[in-house]
């Protein structure tokens, strides 16, 4: 789940709960939501990176949304 919302400058502002800063934009809801299916993508990828070097065997997983 995300969370989508419109600022003072006509952005709209998402951003994912579930990831601690995990956040983006976009001048139009479309292009917010794109952008922060990227944003979800690449905090996941640093998280399991962080994983693997820390040695833990849990990977967090990349699970296509739908908005």
């Amino acid at each position: 789940e995300v969370i989508l919302d419109k600022d003072e400058d006509g952005f709209y502002v998402v951003s994912c709960p579930a990831i601690k800063g995990c956040h983006s934009q976009g001048r139009t809801k479309r292009e917010a939501l794109e952008n922060i299916r990227e944003a979800v993508s690449g905090c996941l990828e640093v998280l399991n990176e962080q994983a693997k070097r820390l040695g833990r065997r849990h990977h967090a997983e990349l699970i296509r949304i739908a908005v």
